[in-house]
């Protein structure tokens, strides 16, 4: 016990700070090193023109391919997107917005919608008049109920869910103010023509190219299906 003494030995703070400042970076070598790192260049990527009416990048714009004019309709759309379709490089919606006047294609970004967040869609889905497209068993063929109604007078509302279809369902049921109106979908045995964007099955189309049957069934207008 009397060696224990001579294995261990106390070093006082000033010591310590002697001993160890050799090794310890100063001041003026922390500025030089930082200094060093913010004189590095600093790679910005750049971003291509966009063009403003089909938000395609300029090179691949799809305006020649758009009607020159907005479509006449009297129906009005509001399209429900899931936030991952907007950072979506090949999405349809800006397509449709193009083809349409100004007010008659809405969107509304989100998961979750309620009355006090979103009080003009909560009044869009009360009103009679909306139909919301969506698939399922409670759901009227659209094309059977724009015949067993007089429609001509009326300006209908519709609600597109814009997203996958998990997204989509998902959407759907957990957003009760979907539920308030009329359940449509579409009855026309259609192939997706959309060439950007592959589509999961022959069957499946793009929110552009349901957009553009519903318009055609409600406005009574085939055209807008060839146009769009």
């Amino acid at each position: 016990m009397e060696n224990a003494s001579s294995l261990c030995s106390v070093v006082s703070p000033e010591e310590y700070e002697l001993k160890n400042c050799d090794s310890c970076p100063t001041n003026d070598g922390l500025v030089d090193v930082f200094g060093d790192l913010a004189a590095l260049p600093v790679e910005v990527e750049e971003r291509r023109p966009t063009c403003l009416r089909c938000c395609r990048p300029q090179k691949v714009c799809l305006c020649p391919f758009l009607p020159p004019q907005p479509l006449e309709v009297s129906t009005c759309l509001y399209v429900v997107q899931h936030p991952a379709e907007e950072s979506r490089v090949l999405r349809t919606v800006p397509l449709l917005a193009a083809c349409l006047p100004q007010g008659k294609c809405n969107v509304i970004v989100g998961r979750r919608f309620n009355e006090e967040k979103h009080p003009e869609l909560a009044a869009v889905c009360r009103d009679e008049r909306t139909l919301i497209l969506y698939p399922g068993p409670k759901s009227q063929n659209l094309e059977e109920l724009v015949r067993h109604r007089e429609i001509d007078t009326v300006k209908h509302n519709v609600i597109i869910i814009d997203g996958t279809w998990s997204q989509a369902k998902n959407m759907f049921l957990k957003n009760s103010m979907f539920h308030l109106p009329s359940q449509v979908q579409l009855n026309r045995t259609l192939s997706s023509q959309y060439v950007i964007r592959t589509q999961p099955s022959n069957i499946c189309l793009s929110t552009l190219e349901c957009a553009a049957v519903a318009l055609s069934v409600l406005e009574k207008n085939d055209q807008i299906l060839e146009v769009i």
